[in-house]
């Protein structure tokens, strides 16, 4: 622990007061900035969703327009789960650990929150029951769901490139993490609003945001991401 001290500055309460409102400035302008990022979102055009997606979930077969739940507004978490998996990716799952509590909220904003993965429905609930989860879990094992939103990927796209966070690459893997949000209005007409993939979804991580208060930040070193565990895979 002396050694980490030595390492940073210790200063005057008084000394830090100052650095610390100095510091307040930055952040304050960076939440005006977030502010004003997220109005030109909500400003991005929109895109009718003409084809006909079923889903099969808790409820048996639904379309994309049933799964609002008489909401207008939804949100749909693109959870890596392939098909021949029988355990749902650790990084979904880390992000996946912060939905339950925060549903009961969004709905009522007129929002509905879901996970969809490629995985068939007995899979998503197995896991789901051993995760100790209850969101509202669906897969899009017989569609096209996810290759339409650029989260799963062909044999031959992997062998060559793939549109991924909108850009031709690699995307690594046969399913990739993203969450896209989708509006229905009155008439049942249903439009996809904005996709955001990748880094894109870092904010919607909780503890993410915890972490990079503390003095160590996310302390991922060289491994990147790759410490995460399922919450029931850590040392205890």
């Amino acid at each position: 622990m002396a050694s980490e001290v030595s390492k940073h500055p210790v200063v005057s309460r008084e000394q830090w007061m100052s650095d610390r409102k100095a510091f307040l400035a930055k952040e304050k302008e960076f939440t005006r900035l977030r502010d004003d990022l997220s109005r030109q979102r909500r400003e991005l055009p929109w895109v009718k969703v003409e084809k006909e997606y079923v889903f099969e979930g808790p409820k048996g077969k639904e379309k994309l327009a049933d799964l609002f739940e008489n909401r207008s507004q939804l949100i749909v978490y693109h959870f890596m789960f392939s098909p021949e998996w029988d355990a749902g990716c650790p990084h979904c799952s880390h992000w996946a650990d912060n939905f339950n509590g925060v549903i009961v909220h969004l709905n009522h904003r007129d929002v509905t929150m879901v996970a969809i993965s490629r995985a068939p429905y007995s899979k998503l609930a197995a896991y789901e029951k051993r995760m100790g989860w209850s969101f509202k879990w669906l897969s899009s094992h017989d569609n096209d769901f996810n290759f339409d939103y650029h989260v799963s990927f062909t044999p031959d796209e992997l062998k060559k490139k793939a549109l991924y966070n909108y850009t031709m690459q690699d995307p690594g893997s046969a399913d990739r993490e993203g969450t896209s949000v989708f509006f229905k209005d009155r008439s049942g007409n249903v439009f996809h609003t904005y996709s955001t993939y990748a880094r894109g979804i870092d904010m919607m991580n909780v503890d993410y945001q915890y972490l990079d208060l503390v003095p160590k930040g996310r302390d991922e070193g060289d491994r990147g991401p790759y410490w995460v565990r399922r919450h029931d895979e850590y040392d205890r």
